[in-house]
């Protein structure tokens, strides 16, 4: 697992757009996963801006996305659909049959998951699986007790995940209470991870991640299996590594 620590947020975004936009040119129809949630957007607001300036070009590019509410629908404003159209894939030349996210309004979810699996395997599997982790540790909607080998499927959202959350609906109880997520098996078997955790409020789950033993208990510790895990943090996430230089900036390290 390599380890890369930053000054802040926007050079750690930075980097996330020099690696992502690395593999897009090098393979103009690579297999891009995406997350939602608040830490990726630096990424995705530096690729809208790499498209615009002639430097990318996303029309043979295919996506799959990690997650999804169930019942909300795709032009609800707190849809993972949503989100992804308005901060990313409108303000690029991305063919939208080439784009895949969860369905959360489907009447048979078990049928759709596996529908969604198939879809990956089709493409030949996701070359680079964008990441961010939960404060407790969830990887996706793959919450504490997640099976380590899990598929994509429905969970029910944690309540402290549903309070996270709660600052986009209003309130904790307008929440949805379970989600469709692609799983730990799933997201394990893309060729290169790439997870970015930024601010203090990770600091806890990344230590647990990066030092941690691998449990079910705090799902994204299973990168530490990967092959090519490729982790990107702030200083503040960064802060209660044990692993770390005094000024908590460091070069690239392996942790395992």
């Amino acid at each position: 697992m390599l380890v890369e620590i930053f000054p802040d947020y926007e050079t750690l975004s930075e980097r996330a757009y020099e690696l992502v936009a690395t593999l897009i040119r090098r393979k103009p129809n690579c297999v891009l996963g995406f997350a939602t949630g608040s830490t990726p957007l630096g990424l995705y607001r530096r690729l809208v801006e790499g498209y615009r300036r002639g430097e990318l070009d996303f029309s043979k590019v295919v996506t799959f996305n990690l997650d999804e509410y169930v019942g909300l629908p795709p032009s609800h404003p707190q849809s993972y659909h949503h989100f992804m159209w308005e901060n990313l894939f409108q303000h690029i030349n991305i063919n939208p049959s080439n784009v895949h996210l969860p369905n959360g309004m489907v009447d048979d979810i078990e049928a759709h998951c596996d529908w969604y699996e198939e879809q990956i395997r089709r493409v030949g599997d996701i070359d680079l699986q964008i990441l961010g982790i939960g404060p407790n540790g969830h990887l996706a909607f793959n919450e504490p007790g997640s099976s380590l080998g899990s598929r994509t499927r429905i969970k029910t959202l944690s309540r402290a995940t549903r309070r996270a959350n709660a600052r986009f609906f209003g309130s904790e109880e307008a929440v949805p209470r379970h989600a469709i997520t692609m799983g730990i098996g799933t997201i394990m078997e893309a060729r290169r991870l790439l997870l970015l955790a930024s601010g203090r409020a990770k600091a806890r789950a990344v230590r647990a991640m990066l030092e941690g033993p691998i449990s079910a208990m705090v799902p994204a510790t299973i990168v530490q299996l990967h092959r090519y895990a490729h982790v990107l943090l702030d200083k503040e996430a960064a802060s209660e590594l044990a692993y770390n230089h005094h000024d908590g900036i460091s070069e690239p390290f392996d942790v395992h």
